[in-house]
């Protein structure tokens, strides 16, 4: 049983295995993964698939694979998941991020760990056992206003609240999202929840609607002045 902790791609990675027989080594290729995600697909470095993709280079099949991921959710979200910018460029960072815990995760799975969790700056793949997670109050990001009870689903949270005006809406006339500042949804796994909680986000106080409508998925938002509304499912992951 061990955890390890380290800031990578811009943001802590916890990495905490609970079964017995985790060596250093284990956690050097889930590490060493992130590491090399960060390189490839970071949209700030020049030399990785994003930097040639906006300079007009061929790019590998595995970046015209995450393009294609990402056609897929704008087609699923109507339009509010773009991974072009408003500067023209594109950013694939909104479904990278879920996509690369979704791998690390089956890293260890494939080296047979059977419990444990991979959680890249909120967005976490849950396997196994029965974990305790709780929800930030983004007003007060010390205190959790919602306990979890979770085991084997993925779960993400987007909002506004630490790294301010971040998430835009690319299909209204107001690009900035104020009326809700944190919206939190639970999937099967973490590429399903991360890939839809930005583009619920950005569809504002809706958000939630959208997620009651999406099979297999749960979700919590806050708004602006403290009201948490959450989807008819969601109850079951709630402590007792």
């Amino acid at each position: 049983m061990k955890k390890v902790k380290l800031d990578i791609m811009g943001m802590p990675i916890t990495v905490d295995i609970r079964d017995e027989g985790v060596k250093n080594k284990d956690f050097e290729k889930v590490f060493g993964y992130f590491r090399e995600v960060d390189e490839k697909y970071s949209p700030f470095k020049e030399t990785g698939e994003v930097g040639k993709l906006n300079r007009g280079h061929k790019v590998t099949e595995e970046m015209k694979e995450i393009l294609r991921l990402a056609g897929d959710l704008k087609e699923k979200t109507n339009g509010y998941f773009d991974i072009v910018r408003p500067d023209g460029k594109i950013d694939p960072s909104g479904i990278v991020k879920g996509w690369a815990v979704s791998r690390a995760a089956d890293i260890l799975r494939k080296n047979g760990f059977k419990k444990f969790f991979i959680d890249a700056g909120g967005d976490a793949e849950i396997v196994g056992g029965s974990w305790k997670w709780g929800i930030r109050n983004p007003f007060n990001i010390r205190e959790i206003v919602k306990v979890l009870n979770l085991s084997n689903v993925g779960i993400a949270t987007s909002g506004t609240y630490e790294r301010g005006q971040h998430i835009y809406n690319p299909v209204g006339k107001k690009p900035v999202i104020t009326d809700i500042v944190s919206l939190t949804v639970i999937g099967p796994n973490v590429f399903e929840a991360d890939r839809f909680a930005t583009p619920a986000f950005a569809m504002g106080k809706s958000g939630i609607e959208f997620i009651e409508k999406q099979e297999c998925l749960e979700g919590y938002m806050i708004d602006k002045d403290g009201i948490a509304t959450m989807t008819s499912g969601f109850k079951k992951y709630e402590t007792s």
